[in-house]
């Protein structure tokens, strides 16, 4: 496994002993710091880590998957003294996924110790270096996930308290799909469920998919942030994904709009392909910018 996927995975055991789920804003902030107050604090990570993948006996034996309709599909590792681990293909077309995963991934983890997770990942990568890389990875992932399953199980723990983390409950925001809703519907009903519900953050939808700079309609946007902002109120952490709409000129133009609402996440402006375009948008606005 190269460095970079290997550090992925130490600063998300950092983040998950840290309990960071969400942005910052001081309405996350201060769940966050009662849950420090209450004394919920994590293992070392690190140290976790690398204990998960001390080497044993243990070789994997099969892999199932279990799929139902298009988009659910669970996968099932099971090793030569009968342990097993439980992971899940990405959602999407799960089906299809499913079929990669047993022509084009299990050929690369049968047989090995689950151990040795790091190069399992980077052989199913390398070796299908000539193929689409979305589904590749939406079958690798219910393979990762299920050995991680069985890795924590054989500590008898959780996968969560395997990298250092506790269980405990998490800051959730309420997400928005809609782009078909009007600015003033969508505040309303956001409000709603803020009120019913104790939300204390919210994901909404701005621009349109893969939408060349075009909005749902004209207007819908500049006009959707603001409004939302202002029926939540600030004590609520609003966030927004762009779906893949900008180029990097328009979405920096977005990202100023979106500072000024005090927007504190801002999911997927650029096309998500287009890395050098969302490190321009990243480096130019001050609303942090997330992959999608």
């Amino acid at each position: 496994m190269d460095a970079s996927r290997r550090d992925f995975l130490k600063a998300a055991a950092l983040s998950i002993a840290a309990g960071q789920t969400l942005p910052a804003h001081p309405a996350i902030a201060k769940l966050k710091s009662d849950r420090v107050r209450k004394g919920q604090k994590g293992n070392d990570p690190i140290a976790a880590y690398k204990a998960a993948l001390q080497h044993s006996s243990q070789r994997i034996e099969s892999i199932e998957t279990f799929t139902q309709g298009n988009d659910v599909s669970f996968v099932r590792v099971r090793t030569n003294d009968k342990a097993e681990g439980w992971g899940q293909i990405s959602t999407f077309d799960a089906d299809i996924s499913a079929m990669i995963l047993h022509r084009k991934i299990a050929g690369h983890a049968l047989g090995k110790d689950p151990a040795d997770i790091d190069a399992i990942v980077d052989e199913s990568i390398e070796a299908n270096y000539k193929y689409p890389w979305s589904f590749v990875c939406r079958a690798l992932a219910g393979v990762d996930t299920a050995i991680w399953d069985l890795l924590a199980k054989r500590e008898g723990k959780s996968v969560c308290e395997l990298l250092g983390g506790k269980r405990r409950p998490i800051v959730a925001y309420g997400s928005s799909m809609s782009r078909s809703i009007k600015p003033e519907d969508e505040a309303a009903r956001l409000l709603r469920l803020k009120e019913s519900k104790g939300f204390r953050a919210f994901k909404i939808r701005i621009g349109k998919i893969c939408g060349h700079d075009q909005d749902e309609w004209p207007g819908r946007t500049e006009a959707l942030v603001p409004t939302v902002r202002k029926a939540v109120g600030d004590d609520t952490a609003l966030l927004v994904d762009g779906n893949s709409c900008y180029t990097a000129p328009k979405a920096i133009e977005v990202g100023k709009l979106l500072a000024d609402s005090n927007v504190c996440h801002f999911e997927e402006p650029c096309p998500y392909w287009e890395l050098e375009w969302t490190a321009r948008v990243t480096k130019a606005i001050s609303v942090p910018v997330a992959g999608g």
